[in-house]
């Protein structure tokens, strides 16, 4: 259930329109958002970038169990946030 529901909230980001929850990520990088996604009683979260170009980049996504996000996983979303920059980066280049 969860899958399916953070899946339609990525559908509606290909689309241009705005997940029904979310914040901004900025801890992990400029234009990184978090998509809050509650399914069974349980708590997911997926990160993403979507403000370069017309490419949705799934950073991380995850069963959130305490209230604050874990800096594992804040540090993994970084570190993918950079690759998906450094990608762009080289496409952009003659």
């Amino acid at each position: 259930m969860a899958r399916q529901r953070a899946g339609y909230q990525l559908f509606l980001i290909q689309r241009g329109l705005d997940p029904t929850d979310w914040r901004p990520m900025a801890s992990v990088g400029p234009g990184c958002r978090e998509i809050r996604v509650r399914a069974e009683g349980d708590a997911y979260r997926v990160l993403y970038l979507a403000s370069i170009g017309n490419a949705v980049f799934v950073l991380h996504c995850f069963q959130k169990k305490t209230r604050q996000t874990p800096k594992s996983d804040v540090d993994l979303a970084k570190q993918r946030y950079r690759l998906a920059i450094e990608s762009i980066r080289a496409k952009e280049q003659p």
